[in-house]
């Protein structure tokens, strides 16, 4: 196993290195730069001269050729310095721990959300597969994955702010928190924040809910036709046993592969919902970054998302060997 882990965060360095280095040169060749993308918005009586260009340049390292502003950028993160945000005005750090509380908020409570509502659901289409109660539930799955999130997002909004509207079922057009949540109890800001999270959970937990379900069931279907299964039957093992028991665990290996890809996205947010909602997230915070060249910022976030993919799928391959005794590191 130590071998094995080793072998594997070596690989991960190498691809964590890739990744960084060809973003790196893709964001320094688009147009613009952090210095001229906030001059083209400014009123141009209070543009900066030259010489001032010139220094802010040198003292942000935009003065250096690409390849050596990207080292420039790996030394500065070996001593664990992530950067400056242009666009922020604050440390790269500052700016992501800002929205991270958000962003984990509401994506760890949808994926939460989609696991335990998509296993039981998953096995029950198992158990009545080919019978009208599961077709039906199967068709809903499929219209549910193949409406796109953001219309969804719109039919609510019109339907809770603007059809509601008075009613004790109004809910928040957009936004984290209300104008007054520093005066509200702790009662009332814990409901503030659900008020207004909680469309865009529901449009974030529909979509995985549908997909994720589909996936328990297909996996669940071929570990059904196994002869171990009809040997369960044979001995005269209950269905329940038979379906939860036996067939389950035996497709716990892709099922944690799909536990394992789903760390990165709890932070990585939802830029179109967060733009449609207002939720003050990672989302919104890397496209407004891209938006803006600000360098920094996008390469802060490009590496927290490139380390928590790296990190998915190693825990992935590390849980194969406690759902599967079969599977060994040594």
């Amino acid at each position: 196993m130590l071998s094995y882990l080793v072998r594997r965060l070596l690989l991960a360095a190498l691809t964590l290195w890739l990744v960084t280095f060809a973003v790196y040169a893709l964001i320094r060749h688009m147009p613009g730069t952090p210095l001229t993308m906030d001059m083209g918005e400014s009123d141009p009586s209070k543009r900066i001269s030259p010489e001032e260009k010139k220094r802010q340049e040198k003292a942000y390292g935009l003065d250096l050729p690409w390849y050596w502003g990207y080292w420039r950028w790996m030394g500065n993160v070996a001593q664990g310095d992530l950067g400056f945000s242009i666009e922020q005005k604050e440390s790269v750090v500052r700016a992501i721990s800002k929205r991270i509380g958000p962003t984990l908020l509401l994506s760890g409570v949808a994926v939460l959300s989609a696991y335990l509502l998509s296993i039981p659901i998953g096995l029950y289409c198992s158990a009545r597969s080919n019978r009208l109660d599961e077709r039906a539930l199967s068709l809903t799955l499929y219209m549910l994955y193949s409406l796109p999130t953001y219309v969804a997002a719109l039919f609510l909004l019109v339907l809770f702010y603007q059809k509601l509207r008075g009613t004790v079922f109004e809910l928040p057009l957009q936004g984290t928190y209300s104008p007054n949540f520093s005066d509200l109890s702790p009662v009332g800001k814990s409901w503030d924040v659900l008020k207004h999270m909680l469309l865009p959970w529901i449009c974030l937990t529909y979509n995985s809910l549908a997909y994720d379900t589909r996936f328990i069931k297909a996996n669940m279907e071929e570990a059904l036709r196994q002869d171990y299964i009809r040997t369960a039957r044979a001995k005269g093992a209950s269905y329940f046993r038979i379906i939860v028991i036996h067939a389950f665990r035996n497709t716990m290996i892709p099922f944690v592969t799909l536990l394992g890809m789903a760390l990165p996205s709890i932070l990585s947010g939802a830029v179109i919902l967060e733009g449609i909602f207002g939720w003050e997230g990672m989302g919104q915070l890397f496209f407004a970054s891209i938006g803006r060249r600000d360098y920094e910022l996008i390469m802060g976030l490009t590496l927290m998302f490139t380390v928590l993919t790296l990190a998915g799928q190693l825990l992935a391959d590390i849980l194969y060997a406690f759902v599967d005794p079969r599977v060994t590191y040594k």
